[in-house]
């Protein structure tokens, strides 16, 4: 029983920081294609640039839009079924404590928000509260749960509401009007009025938008199933865990084609925008789900063979520090691209970015393998370790 535990203990932390870092790693390459929300296309660039810049744009928004931050959820919750066993093992509850956690992780939104209006550690401050109910349920109730959330019950309720009543036109979306609102400081602000606005204006929208393309269904529903990818112990190497994601992979594949072409032809399919939009949000949010899973086994069965291991667990250090290097990539690419620094949205397009994007990767690592050298935790982990058991000094 020692030897299994001491195996789990180092697969998962070798593991999941290893594909904690390849999320954030994906996150930072795609905020830097977009300019961090920035969104501008310069016109200058002769036409073979152009359509180089298209080609990474869409390459980069297959691979990764929407789901890094699916994988960034999946381990999330597998986190928190790490931080409550282990705590559950010393004799107690660590229900509270994770509340408080939450607490802080808004904290570190707040200021990320700061930087970059479209932080996620804020919606996952709230949200993830709704695993302290779940901790305690059966593993079939909170699958069960978690199957139902993800299955965006709330569109499907709206699509069942356009069909029965044909002549009700659906009023554009909210998050719409902030959006135009945050352009005219995005443009002509200073630094305070980006921070003034990405805190006001800018989190609203953001939240908004995530509302509004089901991430307030999605993102619970995948800390759950991360929640239970722990309880089953399938971050272990062994014949039951790789077989287990070599079925994800040839499922998550299969579903992902068709769910994809819905996704992407279903204006097409159902000519009524009321009703195909909200069909698009369901579909969208499946075929990410599913494409991410692809990307997760494909990960998980890649990292078993030698071959690749030597260049995957170089992302360790990057998956460590995750929050700080979350923070920290905001904050760099705002002033980079921003137009109280550097401004270069106005210089640069998808193709350049991704060279800044490797770039800032590589400076990134550089300085988590520096600092882990004599430090446990990076910067902000440790600040967010030590704020947690601040007053359980016994707890650790």
């Amino acid at each position: 029983m020692t030897s299994i535990t001491s195996n789990f203990k180092s697969s998962r932390i070798e593991i999941v920081d290893a594909l904690r870092g390849f999320a954030i790693m994906s996150i930072m390459l795609l905020h830097n294609v977009e300019h961090f929300e920035y969104y501008n296309f310069p016109e200058f660039f002769p036409e073979w640039l152009k359509a180089t810049d298209k080609i990474v744009w869409d390459t980069m928004f297959f691979l990764f839009g929407g789901k890094s931050y699916a994988i960034f959820a999946l381990l999330f919750g597998f986190s928190y079924y790490i931080q409550n066993d282990n705590q559950a093992k010393k004799g107690k509850d660590f229900r509270g404590r994770f509340f408080w956690r939450m607490l802080l992780l808004l904290i570190f939104g707040i200021v990320n928000t700061a930087f970059y209006q479209g932080d996620i550690l804020t919606l996952y401050a709230f949200l993830g509260l709704l695993l302290i109910p779940a901790t305690n349920w059966s593993t079939k109730s909170v699958f069960i749960t978690a199957v139902i959330l993800i299955l965006q019950p709330l569109e499907w309720a709206r699509c069942i509401y356009y069909v029965v009543n044909p002549d009700y036109v659906s009023a554009p979306n909210l998050s719409e009007s902030y959006y135009q609102s945050i352009g005219f400081y995005m443009k002509n602000g200073s630094f305070s009025d980006y921070v003034v606005g990405n805190l006001t204006l800018g989190k609203v929208a953001s939240l908004l938008w995530s509302w509004e393309n089901g991430r307030f269904f999605q993102a619970p529903a995948l800390f759950m199933f991360g929640m239970l990818l722990g309880r089953e112990k399938l971050f272990i190497t062994t014949e039951r865990s790789i077989q287990f994601w070599k079925k994800v992979l040839r499922y998550s594949v299969t579903l992902f084609i068709p769910l994809y072409f819905l996704k992407t032809y279903m204006a097409d399919i159902i000519i009524r925008p009321t009703l195909s939009n909200r069909l698009v949000i369901i579909f969208a949010s499946w075929s990410n789900v599913a494409f991410m899973l692809v990307l997760v086994a494909t990960f998980m069965l890649v990292y078993q063979k030698e071959s690749m291991n030597k260049f995957l667990i170089k992302l360790i250090p990057f998956g460590k520090m995750s929050l700080t290097n979350y923070i920290m990539q905001s904050m760099i690419g705002a002033f980079i691209y921003y137009r109280y620094g550097l401004g270069l949205f106005e210089y640069t397009g998808a193709t350049f970015c991704l060279m800044i994007g490797f770039c800032l990767f590589i400076i990134q690592l550089s300085f988590c393998k520096w600092w882990l050298k004599t430090h446990r935790y990076g910067p902000l982990e440790y600040l967010w370790h030590k704020a947690t058991w601040l007053s359980m000094t016994n707890a650790k």
